[in-house]
């Protein structure tokens, strides 16, 4: 799934949500979007999802399958 389908997806959803509220503001709702997919790009900078998980080496992996 590239970028733009992934934002068509989520304006989609948003669509969903403001219109179970009764508002439908599509100019918000791509704002949104494009907010949700920079966010997703984004790296923290602090704190515990900044903090990157360690990477098996590959005879680590070997030996942990069997």
């Amino acid at each position: 799934m590239n970028e733009n389908d992934l934002r068509d997806c989520f304006a989609m959803m948003l669509t969903v949500g403001f219109a179970m509220k009764g508002e439908i503001n599509p100019k918000a709702i791509w704002e949104i979007a494009d907010m949700i997919i920079e966010a997703r790009v984004k790296q923290p900078e602090s704190g515990i999802t900044a903090v990157k998980p360690k990477r098996r080496s590959k005879s680590e992996e070997d030996t942990s399958i069997s």
